[in-house]
């Protein structure tokens, strides 16, 4: 494995930059040993980090383009000197990797720095401005324009990027992951050859590599771990699911705690759910079937929004699925983010904290294109008659409500009221309004509920739920739209 990666690319630009003509170039410095001079050496380390790729130091090159090579004794002192310049000297500190190869029969030493997410990288205890760049081959000191371009370059890494495990082989990786699942998922034929394997990992953000081996992601245990508990980070970040007699949390029948990475383990809990919920009889070409009071659309765009949206730097909570015989209670770690109200979750594009992970979901089909979900959801609850979505904000988390099937007559006005609303959001993401009619089909209701309907939609307007799209017109044929159209 060591002969792949960053080493066959630098080797690539070594070939390169000696023939025809010996030149530097600016992802290599060559140095026939090591400087004594610990600043400049600095300066070289911070100039890669800063560089597009990263760069490397090539020990065994003089500076006319022959070779000279190195030693082991003088590999353990250049390493050494190099990792305590780029742990204590820069800032952010760098992890720099190095490996000795035969080049042209002779050892060489070459030390990588990879770039860093977080730029510019400078001198540690000085500001931004002491920051160095490559340019025709040589390390200077970056300028203003430059540093400014280094920090619109500059991204934080996300959660999802950063490790959730040690330094691993390409086996162990695959004992860890579920690939083919993941492979199943996209639809596409999971790679043979070890080599594109591991590209293929890579491209899919589930592990980065370094010259030794493969770190796993935070995404990729969490989306296809055999085990979550391998990741001692994530352990607590399992969903659970638990089931209640009645309707509150006295009386405990079960508690299943999912240990799969949500993508591989989704359809799992799905199947679990449909078994676990309460069934309704109904008969359908004149045989008796049994149907989840629930509608499964329901289900899975609910839960996975919870995975998704969840916030991943609260500890020792994760999501959970809360089951009584009246509804359903889904929640997860972390509030919404700023700026965003409950009620303007149907079809509205969500953002997520979570990007990679909530991109990936609509690619393996687990959940539908962004901004689509809820308004599916309700659709689906108005089809079985459910009471409204309830939506709650608490402390530092939050929760989806979904209601068993209720009658018109046993709804209070609080949900009729709710209902009324998400009704007319619906309607307008269709292309559509809000009236009498509609809203009587919403509760299945008789024309012979039109006054009393009609008293809704007035209430509704009261509270600023809903507005009349055109005041002119006469209530019985009014249109209606949400309060924010």
């Amino acid at each position: 494995m060591t002969d792949k990666y960053w080493i066959a690319a630098v080797l690539h630009s070594l070939e390169q930059s000696l023939a025809p003509v010996p030149h530097e170039v600016n992802e290599l410095d060559w140095k026939a040993k090591l400087s004594d001079h610990k600043d400049r050496l600095a300066e070289h380390l911070m100039a890669f980090a800063n560089h597009p790729n990263g760069g490397s130091l090539v020990f065994g090159v003089a500076n006319s383009g022959q070779l000279v090579g190195t030693d082991q004794e003088a590999v353990a002192q250049i390493a050494n000197t190099l990792s305590n310049i780029g742990r204590d000297a820069v800032e952010p500190p760098l992890a720099l990797d190095h490996a000795v190869v035969d080049f042209k029969g002779v050892p060489i030493l070459l030390v990588h720095v990879p770039e860093q997410a977080i730029k510019p990288v400078h001198r540690r205890g000085k500001t931004i401005e002491e920051s160095w760049v490559r340019s025709g081959g040589t390390t200077r000191k970056a300028s203003r324009q430059e540093v400014g371009a280094l920090m619109l370059n500059s991204a934080t890494p996300r959660w999802e990027e950063l490790r959730a495990s040690t330094l691993l082989s390409l086996d162990d990786v695959l004992a860890r992951l579920d690939v083919a699942t993941i492979a199943k998922l996209l639809e596409r034929p999971l790679p043979s050859e070890s080599e594109e394997l591991s590209q293929w990992l890579l491209a899919e953000g589930l592990a980065v590599a370094d010259g030794r081996g493969f770190y796993i992601t935070n995404f990729g245990a969490i989306a296809a771990a055999r085990k979550l508990d391998d990741f001692g980070s994530l352990e607590r970040k399992r969903i659970r699911v638990i089931r209640y007699r009645g309707t509150n949390k006295v009386d405990t029948i079960d508690e299943l705690p999912g240990n799969k990475g949500y993508a591989v383990g989704f359809e799992g809990l799905i199947g679990y759910l449909k078994r676990a919920l309460p069934h309704s009889e109904v008969i359908q070409q004149s045989l008796r079937t049994e149907v989840s009071v629930y509608p499964e659309i329901a289900l899975r765009e609910l839960i996975a929004n919870a995975l998704i949206h969840q916030d991943f730097t609260v500890t020792g909570a994760g999501p959970m699925v809360e089951i009584y015989d009246d509804r359903i209670e889904i929640t997860n770690p972390g509030t919404l983010l700023p700026g965003k109200r409950p009620d303007r979750l149907i079809g509205t594009t969500p953002e997520s904290r979570n990007e990679l992970l909530a991109s990936s979901f609509r690619r393996y089909r687990i959940c539908e294109e962004r901004g689509t979900g809820f308004q599916k959801v309700v659709g689906a609850i108005e089809l079985f008659g459910l009471p409204p979505l309830v939506f709650t904000l608490q402390e530092n988390s939050f929760r989806v409500t979904l209601y068993a099937p209720r009658k018109f007559s046993e709804m209070s006005q609080t949900e009729r009221i709710e209902a009324c609303y998400q009704h007319a959001v619906l309607q307008y993401l269709s292309s559509s309004t809000l009236t009498n009619t509609t809203v009587r089909e919403r509760f299945k209701l008789h024309e012979k509920h039109r006054n009393q309907i009609t008293n809704l939609i007035s209430d509704a307007v009261a509270l600023g739920r809903i507005k009349r799209k055109d005041a002119g017109i006469g209530k019985k044929f009014a249109e209606y739209l949400p309060y924010w159209a």
